[in-house]
């Protein structure tokens, strides 16, 4: 049992966006590991399972609710993985993009150096063209659709901030959500083909696809040893979609022949992808100890989740 003053010893971890998949990740591994002060934020009510946290209700684009949050709590650190991340609607409604992206980001870090918080944001691949990858983290960014150039500008208001910071870049996350309310490329492939049909598959896209577990680790890593500067958190396996929906499929043992290839091309969306990305991780490995899954150890933990989430 927590008393309360071990409770009042520990340090305080503010979290954005804990409705969502990386922040129900986040929240469930940081109440595990008992180390800190668990705060989970998201805008409405509460969407999160289980105890050891707080629940605290806040809209990260209105400055003044920002402010009166973390005003109260004054946290040491703030993950920051809250985004609007829909690539084609990010496009098309750059105004609620920018706010959600790049004003909201502007609030917390104002909110951070008041409270003088470790902020650490996550970052994307989308930052970059797409023209070669896998990437370091010196890599020079350049935007090809709106969602990259709001989330760089977001890393550059971060770098600009006058207190400790951190940037966690990661790549194509995917997990299952505990009420299943999310779809992922191995979900759809495995769905798709216990159904018999056939799908198109781009194999002209390469990333690093990143399990939001190891993702939630990786973040802790940095929060935990108070690592500064920037940090490619992604999976270990450069891969197309076309490879991955293989993988799954020979997992799960299904037909492949039902997988077809397809490049970029053939797909009409509003908004430019970039095409090959994929981090390079040695970093985060040798400065942090950050060790991710393999897309099919991944693979096999969602098997297991989807067992637990269906009985």
């Amino acid at each position: 049992m927590t008393t309360a003053s071990q409770m009042t010893s520990k340090k305080k971890v503010f979290i954005t966006g804990a409705n969502g998949l990386l922040g129900q990740k986040l929240v469930a591994q940081l109440v595990e590991k008992g180390e800190f002060q668990v705060f989970a934020s998201g805008k409405g009510a509460c969407r999160l399972p289980g105890e050891g946290f707080e629940y605290v209700s806040v809209d990260i684009t209105d400055e003044s609710g920002v402010e009166k949050a973390l005003g109260e709590i004054k946290p040491d650190v703030i993950i920051h993985g809250a985004a609007m991340t829909h690539v084609d609607q990010c496009e098309l409604n750059q105004e609620d993009c920018y706010d959600a992206n790049v004003n909201a980001t502007a609030y917390l870090i104002k909110a951070a150096e008041a409270a003088k918080a470790h902020f650490i944001f996550v970052s994307t691949d989308f930052i970059f063209s797409g023209e070669e990858g896998p990437l370091d983290e010196n890599a020079e960014a350049a935007p090809v659709n709106y969602y990259g150039e709001t989330k760089l500008q977001g890393e550059q208001l971060v770098k600009a901030c006058q207190t400790k910071w951190s940037i966690a870049r990661t790549v194509l996350v995917f997990g299952i959500a505990h009420d299943m309310s999310r779809t992922n490329i191995i979900l759809w492939v495995k769905s798709s083909l216990e159904a018999g049909k056939e799908i198109q598959v781009v194999d002209d896209q390469f990333r690093t696809p990143t399990l939001a577990e190891d993702l939630a680790a990786g973040c802790i890593l940095i929060a935990e040893q108070q690592a500064e500067g920037i940090f490619n958190i992604s999976g270990p396996d450069f891969l197309t979609p076309y490879e991955m929906a293989n993988i799954t499929a020979d997992y799960f043992g299904l037909n492949k022949e039902l997988i077809k290839r397809a490049d970029s091309t053939t797909f009409t969306q509003p908004a430019k992808r970039p095409l090959k990305t994929g981090f390079i991780i040695t970093k985060a490995q040798e400065q942090l100890g950050y060790d991710p899954k393999t897309f099919r150890a991944a693979i096999g933990i969602l098997a297991k989740q989807i067992i637990l989430a269906r009985s």
